[in-house]
């Protein structure tokens, strides 16, 4: 059947430059011309070009300008994100390079593994390597085998960004991977055991394995999720980060024109109970991507709460937000807050309030006690968090329950 589209999202309150940001980026045969920007409105190429970056569209942008979609921006400004574009093509193919080496040594040591974005990714999506920028690498290994990953990337000469402190065991659950950081190169490596961050529901490693797609990579075999698994966590992935980079939202444009299953799509998020998640992306992209769901996506698309965690993903697409750099804005921080309880079931929320009665780092901190003895933060859980409230400043990082 044909597909059908949903309405567009209204984008009155976007800044002009985001407006044609989002026509330029809008995947049509045959291409169509945008809307002719006037410099009269306040339009400012410079801060188009900033938002190309922002949101880490830049080299999909300079292949529609020079496509012929829009010809009068001022040639310095298209000469500096053409120089983006060349950095972010080397910077690709060292990536690359750097993941059909480490895939060779995890497999020649019998290390399953599956590699979730970076260059693979891109060639996955897209079919180009550098049309989607990336700065490091995710790669998911079997919990099991996350010590030995771990030191197999130390061998390659990566350092560790130990900022995890556990105890209990907790960096299982509270954490979801480790960051890698190559001090010659700057590459980095994100080493997972998790896709998500708990109480997130997700497929065992097993399963994703059996469900495996193969590609080739510098000549050498690379695992990826299938794509229905790949959709679910870069929905997942995108409604965590509120959408805040078009780059996450062009990606739910891509693989939704690919041959996905969507009765599986839908099984799995009935499964996961992730519904409203996969259904925010898909609105999202075809408010304002254009992206034509299929009618088989359809009840993939509808739940009941998906058009209104959308609107909200709609406050960080307007703005340019990063939440990678803290402190945030009071407004930015508080309306994160919130998105992200509402993105949690009830069943998830009520796990999520439950784990502040597990022992955070900062009681060992604040109580140290030797390690057979570490029980013992359960039962005095209420008496070191009161006594840190009134007598130890909170560390960063650690709990504010």
């Amino acid at each position: 059947m044909p597909s059908k589209r949903f309405p567009r999202w209204d984008t009155s309150s976007f800044p002009e430059e985001l407006k044609v940001m989002l026509e330029l980026l809008r995947d049509r045969r045959p291409p169509a011309v945008c809307p002719e920007p006037d410099p009269s409105d306040g339009f400012d190429w410079e801060r188009f070009a900033s938002l190309a970056v922002h949101h880490r569209v830049y080299p999909l942008v300079v292949k529609r300008l020079k496509q012929g979609l829009q010809a009068d921006m001022p040639q310095h400004v298209l000469q500096r994100l053409e120089a983006q574009c060349r950095d972010n093509t080397l910077r690709m193919l060292h990536l690359c390079g750097e993941t059909s080496r480490i895939v060779s040594l995890f497999r020649d040591r019998d290390i399953r593994m599956l590699v979730l974005k970076g260059p693979a990714l891109s060639l996955d999506l897209y079919g180009d390597l550098a049309i989607r920028p990336s700065g490091d690498v995710d790669l998911l290994v079997p919990l099991s085998d996350i010590g030995e990953a771990d030191r197999l990337l130390q061998m390659l000469g990566y350092v560790k960004d130990d900022y995890i402190r556990t105890v209990l065991g907790d960096w299982r659950w509270r954490h979801h991977h480790y960051a890698f950081v190559h001090p010659q190169t700057g590459s980095k490596i994100e080493l997972h055991w998790r896709m998500h961050p708990w109480p997130a529901r997700e497929p065992s490693f097993d399963a994703l394995w059996a469900r495996r797609r193969t590609m080739m990579i510098g000549g050498r075999p690379v695992d990826l999720p299938g794509l229905e698994d790949t959709f679910l966590f870069l929905a997942s992935h995108g409604a965590r980060h509120g959408w805040s980079r078009l780059r996450w939202l062009l990606d739910i444009d891509r693989i939704a024109r690919l041959p996905l299953r969507w009765d599986r799509v839908a099984a799995e998020m009935r499964r996961l109970d992730c519904g409203h998640i996969g259904g925010q992306a898909l609105q999202l992209a075809a408010g304002l991507l254009g992206t034509p769901i299929p009618e088989s996506a359809r009840q993939a698309s509808n739940h009941p709460r998906a058009r209104e965690l959308a609107e909200e993903a709609l406050f960080y697409i307007g703005r340019v937000i990063n939440l990678h750099s803290p402190p945030l804005p009071p407004e930015v921080a508080r309306h994160h807050s919130r998105h992200l309880l509402n993105l949690m079931t009830m069943r998830q929320r009520l796990l999520f309030r439950l784990s502040y009665l597990h022992p955070y780092h900062a009681d060992a901190e604040a109580l140290p006690l030797p390690k057979p003895l570490h029980f013992l933060y359960y039962p005095l859980r209420p008496v070191i968090w009161m006594w840190r409230k009134m007598r130890v400043p909170v560390q960063s990082g650690g709990d504010s329950a």
